[in-house]
């Protein structure tokens, strides 16, 4: 039996063992590398008969994407000790010699420009001293050179004058809306009242103009109320065929000449054709 005296071991509590901890390579795998040869195995989509080249792994048109995989892109990366984009080396100090001084810009020297000639005053001085022919003129100037200078000669210009105390400057404010006017529907009724002066005022200038009398009719108004029926001239006809009589009648005399008329149009009805001429048309 076990010696009561001696106390017992006290079981230790159970801890759930930390989670493994993953490596750089695990959380920012290294980038994809195009397809080998050496990569293709039995079954892939990749996997080819005869012969096959890496160049042919690399083209994204002949690369068909592999199942459960992204797609190869078929670039290739630099490697691991990479370093995207662009590195600046500091130029400045940092911050040491900002807290120091200032880094003021200084502007670089400029070069003295070289003035123009000032022909206006060597002409004038040239006639003062009494030369006048070209050659004399351009010997002065070769032996007087007077440039143009720098500084404006203008005369100094008057300073404007003072404004008065009380001027405001800038655009005068936009007045306030009359919302009393708008809610009483004020504009309207001072419309409604302008076109009642309006039309009174028109009433009273057709009450007040003066008629001229009666109007003569002219041959327009005559025309527009009846137009004279015109006479249908007859055919034309050569002026040596006007006095020739007909030389072949059919029918003995006027009266049977109607009656065949009359006959004939009475069996237009019965007769085909646009103009009713034609044959019958019963059999």
């Amino acid at each position: 039996m076990p010696d009561p005296e001696t106390p017992r071991e006290q079981p230790k509590p159970w801890k759930k063992p930390p989670p493994p901890r993953r490596t750089v390579s695990q959380i920012c795998p290294p980038p994809r590398r195009p397809l080998t040869v050496a990569d293709i195995r039995p079954g892939m989509e990749n996997e080819r008969l005869g012969v096959v080249r890496d160049s042919m792994l690399q083209n994204p048109l002949i690369v068909k994407p592999e199942l459960g995989k992204p797609r190869e892109r078929s670039c290739s990366l630099p490697g691991l000790d990479f370093s995207y984009g662009l590195y600046v080396r500091g130029l400045d100090g940092g911050v040491p010699e900002a807290l120091g001084h200032w880094n003021e810009y200084k502007q670089p020297p400029t070069c003295p420009q070289k003035l123009a000639r000032n022909y206006i005053a060597m002409n004038r001085r040239a006639l003062k001293t009494g030369l006048v022919t070209a050659r004399e003129t351009f010997l002065y100037h070769q032996l007087n050179n007077i440039r143009i200078s720098d500084q404006n000669d203008r005369p100094v210009k008057r300073e404007a004058p003072a404004p008065p105390p009380n001027m405001t400057f800038g655009m005068p404010a936009r007045p306030s809306t009359p919302l009393f006017d708008l809610l009483r529907h004020q504009y309207q009724q001072l419309w409604v009242q302008e076109q009642k002066a309006t039309r009174k005022a028109i009433k009273l200038e057709k009450k007040h103009k003066v008629n001229l009398g009666k109007l003569y009719e002219t041959r327009s108004c005559q025309l527009r109320r009846y137009q004279p029926p015109v006479q249908p001239q007859g055919l034309w006809h050569l002026p040596r065929f006007q006095k020739v009589g007909t030389q072949l009648d059919t029918f003995p005399t006027e009266a049977d000449r109607q009656r065949a008329l009359k006959a004939h149009a009475q069996e237009r009805s019965v007769r085909q054709g646009p103009l009713h001429l034609g044959n019958y048309t019963h059999p």
